[in-house]
């Protein structure tokens, strides 16, 4: 099996597998990293979105094959510490969105790839923004919590 190298959560890892092996198996059952959920494996319910070079991406529909070795993965265990969390990690706290909580990394490293895309653009994020491009599934429904904590975590994301 070849060899494939990268970053994940700034760490460099080296894994021994076959090249067609998505990286979501790579991440969660090679590596150990478990915050990115397998929902459908066929990039439609998102519960496994996580950042790679800084943009969200579904490691379910990606081969390790596709991954270089200066690729930066980000998970949600990346995204902040327990003593530092994001800012959209604190929003959704605040706000009381996970009810099960399967879909939450997910939802939250959109939600964090989105905010990064409208402020880039010199705007604030909208209802419309958060229509069109949160594709996440939530089982639970709590979408209203979801919106509202985009929105609250977008305003402390100002400037970052």
């Amino acid at each position: 099996m070849p060899e494939r190298s990268f970053i994940v959560n700034g760490r460099q890892v080296t894994v021994d597998i076959d090249d067609d092996v998505r990286m979501l198996w790579v991440l969660r059952d090679v590596l150990g990293v478990t915050g990115p959920k397998y929902g459908c494996g066929i990039n439609v319910c998102k519960a496994c979105t996580s950042h790679i070079n800084g943009r969200a991406f579904n490691p379910c529909s990606v081969p390790v094959s596709k991954i270089k070795p200066d690729d930066e993965i980000t998970t949600i265990e990346g995204l902040g510490q327990p003593d530092n969390l994001h800012p959209m990690q604190k929003a959704w706290l605040e706000h009381d969105v996970a009810q099960c909580g399967y879909c939450q990394p997910g939802q939250i490293m959109a939600a964090v790839d989105l905010v990064k895309k409208v402020h880039a653009e010199g705007r604030e994020v909208t209802d419309a923004d958060i229509d069109t491009q949160m594709r996440n599934v939530c089982r639970c429904g709590t979408y209203y919590r979801i919106r509202q904590a985009i929105k609250d975590g977008a305003k402390q994301m100002q400037g970052s």
